[in-house]
């Protein structure tokens, strides 16, 4: 059960961080955008990226993550991986309500040709929050990585 679990939670990481990869290569481009055309990509590109799929993925990553800290308990370094990556998950999600999910009300209100004066703060917001996520998530996913790994036998040449 340890087993197809890590598999499914190292799984859903890595979808929930490709998302989040894709947004931080955005990222130099999309800051010399003007308003109207960062508003227009900003409500028309990222559909798939929320409800259902990309809302999916990202609370499955997480809850996955926290399931697999019960399951790896009694499992030495392996558990302290565990928890430093379900953590690292965790923060990236809370990091999405606190200042992503903000930022997506506000810039979606916003006309795309007459935006408020605030819509770069909000962008910026928008833009380095999903940085701050990709830099967590990488660090989530590389720890459950090493949870894999120190449990993983050595391979020795019978030679």
């Amino acid at each position: 059960m340890l087993r197809t679990w890590r598999v499914l939670t190292l799984l859903l990481v890595s979808l929930s961080m490709g998302m989040a990869f894709c947004h931080a290569l955005e990222l130099p481009p999309k800051m010399r955008f003007d308003a109207a055309l960062y508003l227009t990509v900003h409500r028309t590109l990222y559909l798939l990226f929320g409800a259902p799929l990309g809302a999916a993925i990202e609370v499955g990553a997480v809850l996955s993550s926290i399931g697999l800290i019960f399951l790896a308990r009694g499992h030495g370094p392996s558990f302290a991986f565990t928890i430093v990556g379900a953590a690292c998950m965790l923060i990236a999600h809370v990091t999405w309500w606190i200042w992503v999910n903000p930022a997506n009300s506000e810039l979606a209100s916003m006309a795309v040709n007459t935006p408020t004066l605030e819509w770069m703060e909000w962008r910026n917001q928008w833009e380095y929050a999903h940085l701050a996520r990709f830099v967590v998530q990488l660090g989530g996913f590389v720890m459950l990585l090493l949870s894999v790994r120190v449990e993983t036998p050595g391979h020795r040449a019978n030679r």
